[in-house]
């Protein structure tokens, strides 16, 4: 998983991309609403944290641009603002969630699954594909009800796919994904792993599109 950060908090800012890194989320974190995308979109970002006091500018001008440019991604907002008003307003100008500061880590990514699950338009933490079943928390998998002999990678290869399913992942964008802690894995490594996955999963499901990356279908 990939988010996009938008909070102006050094100290913040540091401890939540470390605090998701363990968690093998990666981030990109900005400071000012100058400095974000004018329209983030996926497959580049699974979803948007954003805080609302921003140093040039107010985050929920922010959040109402990108709706109005049809920005689907998920996006909670991160605030220190407790009023009521400041919530309704938010979720009512097209937040997915609100969480107030300070919080624990553990609330923020259970947080973050739930909005990103329900844009992958699953109803729960348990993924269906046709015969194809994904249980990410539990890193198991089957088709047609038997076990798949996956190896680590392998998996997070296919939770990545299976979360963006029907759209293209670039290989540079797994290849981070797939090494949330350290250096991008190389390309050839990434397509060791797809060609391993189609092995075990069945080939159909992974299309190619020649050079940009992978996709998986039902």
């Amino acid at each position: 998983m990939h988010l996009l950060i938008i909070e102006d908090d050094l100290n913040l800012g540091t401890a939540l991309q470390r605090a998701l890194k363990v968690e093998g989320i990666t981030s990109e974190w900005f400071r000012r609403c100058a400095d974000a995308p004018f329209r983030p979109q996926s497959p580049e970002y699974d979803c948007v944290l954003l805080d609302l006091m921003l140093p040039d500018g107010s985050g929920m001008d922010l959040l109402r641009q990108w709706r109005r440019s049809d920005v689907d991604l998920p996006i909670i907002v991160v605030t220190a603002r407790t009023a009521l008003e400041d919530r309704l307003e938010g979720l009512d100008d097209g937040a997915d969630d609100f969480i107030v500061k300070p919080f624990a880590t553990e609330e923020l990514v259970s947080r973050i699954r739930a909005v990103v699950r329900r844009a992958a338009r699953q109803s729960s933490d348990n993924w269906e594909f046709g015969d194809l079943r994904i249980e990410p928390r539990r890193h198991v998998a089957h088709i047609d009800g038997k076990p798949l002999d996956l190896s680590l990678r392998e998996f997070q290869l296919l939770v990545e796919l299976a979360r963006m399913h029907g759209n293209v992942l670039a290989k540079s964008t797994l290849a981070q994904r797939l090494n949330p802690l350290g250096d991008p894995l190389e390309a050839g490594a990434v397509e060791v792993h797809v060609s391993n996955l189609r092995r075990k999963i069945g080939a159909r499901r992974i299309c190619t599109v020649r050079g940009v990356g992978y996709m998986l279908n039902s």
